[in-house]
C-alpha cells in the first residue's frame, strides 16, 4: 500500500463510524449548516493576491511540520494578515481533525476550507455542519461520476467546490458545479512536490474558473510567477507552518505583496 491507499482505507473506517454516532439528519439540525457561507470566489476576487493561508501540523511524508501552534492562535493571525480564506487540515495522518474548524468558526468572518479526503456525500454535509464555506474534491481518488454527485450535493447546500488536479488526464474530471480548479504541485501517491506541474497545467485549463496553485510555493517569486501567468489564489501551508509562528510569518508575507513594487 502508498501512501494515499492508506489514508483512503482508514477514511472508509472512519467515515461510517461517524456516520453511526451523528446522522446526517443530526449534522443538518446543527445551528452552523443553516448558515450563509462566506464566499472564497468573492473573497479572491476582491484581492490582487488570493492567499489561501493553511492550518497543517503534520505530513505523512515530512513528519511534523509543527508541534506547538495552537489553530485558534494561528487562524486568528491569518485573518489580521487579510488573506482570502484559510484551509484546515481535518484529516488524521495530518494530525487534523473537525474541531479545528468548529473552533476557528467563531474567530473569522472569511472562508474556511475543509481540505480532507472526501469520498462521501456523509462528509459534504458534515462540512457545512462544522463551519466550513468550501470544501476540495481530489480527482485522482474519485471518478468524474462521483465528483458530478458530490459537487451537486455541495451546491445545493451552499458550499463552493475545489476540483484539485495533478495531471493532463484528471481535466476530463471536471464537471457542472465547480467554482474553482486547484493544480497541485504534489504527487499523492509518493508526496513529492513538482512545481512545474502548474506551469504545464495551467494553459490547459478552461479559462472561466478560478484558478489556484497549491503546495510547493515557499517564496514570494513563485507567488509572483505564479500569479503573471493567470493565477487567481494560492495555497500555501508549510511555507508558514514550520515555522515557530506560522501568523507572523503570513502576516510579513502579505506586507511584502502589498508592496507597491509587487503590483501585477
Amino acid at each position: 500500500m502508498n501512501i494515499l491507499e492508506k489514508i483512503l482505507a482508514k477514511k472508509k473506517i472512519e467515515i461510517e463510524i461517524n456516520k453511526n454516532i451523528n446522522s446526517i439528519k443530526k449534522l443538518e439540525n446543527n445551528v452552523l449548516f443553516n448558515r450563509n457561507i462566506i464566499s472564497l470566489k468573492k473573497s479572491i476576487k476582491k484581492n490582487l493576491f488570493g492567499v489561501i493561508a493553511e492550518f497543517k501540523l503534520k505530513s505523512p511524508s515530512k513528519g511534523i511540520i509543527n508541534s506547538t501552534s495552537i489553530v485558534e492562535n494561528v487562524v486568528k493571525k491569518y485573518f489580521l494578515a487579510k488573506v482570502s480564506g484559510i484551509s484546515i487540515l481535518t484529516d488524521y495522518h495530518f494530525s487534523g481533525c473537525i474541531n479545528h474548524i468548529k473552533k476557528s468558526r467563531p474567530l473569522v468572518s472569511i472562508p474556511l476550507l475543509r481540505k480532507d479526503f472526501i469520498i462521501d456525500e456523509y462528509q459534504v454535509i458534515e462540512s457545512k455542519s462544522i463551519g466550513a464555506d468550501v470544501i476540495l474534491l481530489i480527482a485522482s481518488i474519485l471518478s468524474k461520476k462521483k465528483i458530478k454527485i458530490l459537487s451537486k450535493i455541495a451546491r445545493s447546500i451552499g458550499l463552493e467546490v475545489i476540483i484539485e488536479l495533478h495531471n493532463e488526464s484528471e481535466l476530463e474530471k471536471i464537471t457542472d458545479n465547480i467554482d474553482f480548479i486547484g493544480i497541485n504541485n504534489r504527487d499523492l501517491k509518493s508526496f513529492n512536490v513538482n512545481k512545474k506541474n502548474s506551469f504545464v497545467l495551467y494553459k490547459k485549463i478552461p479559462c472561466n474558473y478560478i484558478k489556484l496553485a497549491e503546495s510547493g510555493i515557499n517564496n514570494i517569486e513563485d507567488i509572483i510567477n505564479l500569479k503573471k501567468l493567470g493565477f487567481d489564489g494560492f495555497l500555501i501551508g508549510e511555507y508558514f507552518m514550520k515555522e515557530k509562528d506560522p501568523g507572523k510569518k503570513c502576516i510579513n508575507l502579505m506586507k511584502l505583496l502589498n508592496n507597491e513594487n509587487y503590483k501585477i
